[in-house]
């Protein structure tokens, strides 16, 4: 009996722009969702990567699919599965390459206004 060949579960594997393919208008209106804006400050704040189960965010799961996906697509994150989670991890050092400062000034901005909303 021969071994039957073995094929890859390209199924489970997430599409990702590569480096040169994201756009500053892509990124910037990914930023431009509140909710998608806090997933980034969460990666940002966690330094690891993150499960999709780990996010608490007031909209259903499959808006939050979405909002993943429109992340991901634009190059904000990447996304692999591990198991059966999807993880997510910032793409900080592409986009640090790609628009220097950009990535820092947005976090420090948003968290200035959420200072500004409970203080």
């Amino acid at each position: 009996m021969t071994p039957r060949a073995q094929t890859p579960n390209t199924a489970r594997e997430l599409e990702h722009p590569a480096a040169r393919e994201i756009r500053l208008e892509e990124v910037l209106h990914a930023l431009a969702d509140p909710v998608r804006l806090r997933i980034v400050r969460a990666l940002a704040a966690s330094g690891e990567e993150m499960a999709c189960s780990l996010f608490d965010l007031p909209v259903s799961k499959s808006t939050t699919t979405h909002h993943f996906r429109v992340l991901r697509e634009s190059g904000l994150i990447s996304q692999n599965y591990r198991g059966t989670a999807k993880m997510n991890a910032l793409r900080r050092d592409d986009l640090e390459r790609l628009f220097p400062g950009l990535l820092d000034s947005v976090l420090a901005s948003a968290a200035r206004q959420e200072e500004g909303r409970s203080g």
